[in-house]
């Protein structure tokens, strides 16, 4: 019985870490039943860029002067640099009849929306 409802399941999306079918949604640490979420977005999780605005503010100031001109800087090329490297990370966010979580986290938005669409196709089927 239990190879028959493999056989019957459609899969929409499948790595190697997630797989979408029309009854399940399994994550790398969790099971959830496409009959309880309700609805899934992608969600964009802003990282605070306010560290790397702060040095960068600080080497600025010691730029006026001759003494510390060379700390700014390394201050304003450091902050610089963690400003470059802060990406924003993306999320499938589904709706539950226990609320909202983020299932899966990636800096990869392509990555994400992937699953997101997977999971509206799933959701779509189940009608």
């Amino acid at each position: 019985m239990m190879e028959n409802l493999a056989q019957k399941e459609i899969m929409f999306y499948q790595d190697g870490q997630i797989k979408v079918t029309q009854t399940r949604y399994i994550t790398h640490s969790k099971t959830y039943a496409m009959r309880n979420i309700s609805s899934v977005h992608l969600f964009e999780i802003v990282k605070s860029r306010r560290l790397p605005a702060i040095i960068i503010t600080i080497g600025i100031l010691l730029l006026f002067s001759d003494e510390v001109r060379l700390y700014g800087i390394g201050l304003l090329l450091f902050g610089a640099l963690i400003l470059f490297f802060t990406k924003n990370d993306f999320a499938v966010r589904i709706s539950t009849n226990a609320g909202e979580v983020n299932s899966i986290v990636s800096k990869d938005r392509n990555y994400i929306l992937q699953i997101v669409n997977a999971l509206n196709e799933a959701i779509i089927h189940i009608g």
